[in-house]
């Protein structure tokens, strides 16, 4: 059984909205404001690399769709590239970016016994929180950038229950900060 993994990049105040500036939000490009350091990279390759699969929303996947074709001259690129990847959608019917499926939210538990590695999620705020609700994410990897927005989409807005979490690891990566969490059950 494969853990469903959430990754996100946030600020302090929790806004996960537009790291890379690629949705044209006022605030965008945040992430790009400072430097994850070795330290940092070597997480994100690392975490990649455990993925047995990547799950995302609709618009996450458009914006992945739309960039990673593009970028398989590394190893990291064709891991992204060549892994299964499976989409959360009512309104995608015909995925172009190869392995991608689409599925519902009902086929996840099945799914995550399916996966050999990590069901990697990245972005898809609307999807993570309802993986939230439903108990189904298993452990959280915040990578906090120092920086507050005031402003944006912040990644539990509207979850409207709480969940506990346990601090399993936290060290910096460069200017950030790397904070990894299990659900309680």
């Amino acid at each position: 059984m494969s853990k469903l993994v959430v990754s996100q990049f946030v600020t302090v105040d929790g806004v996960f909205e537009d790291p890379g500036g690629g949705e044209a939000s006022p605030y965008g490009g945040w992430a790009f404001q400072f430097e994850r350091g070795p330290d940092g990279d070597k997480f994100k390759v690392d975490e990649v690399m455990a993925a047995g699969a990547l799950l995302l929303g609709r618009v996450t996947y458009e914006g992945f769709a739309a960039a990673w074709p593009q970028m398989d001259a590394d190893p990291f690129g064709q891991k992204m590239n060549g892994m299964p990847k499976y989409v959360v959608s009512s309104t995608l019917r015909d995925p172009e970016w190869n392995n991608t499926s689409v599925i519902d939210l009902d086929r996840i538990p099945a799914l995550k016994d399916e996966v050999e590695g990590d069901l990697l999620l990245n972005g898809s705020g609307q999807l993570t929180r309802a993986l939230a609700e439903r108990g189904l994410i298993d452990e959280y990897r915040l990578m906090v950038y120092p920086i507050v927005l005031g402003q944006g989409r912040r990644l539990f807005d509207g979850l409207g229950m709480s969940r506990p979490l346990r601090l399993v690891a936290s060290r910096p990566a460069g200017e950030t900060v790397i904070l990894t969490y299990q659900a309680e059950a």
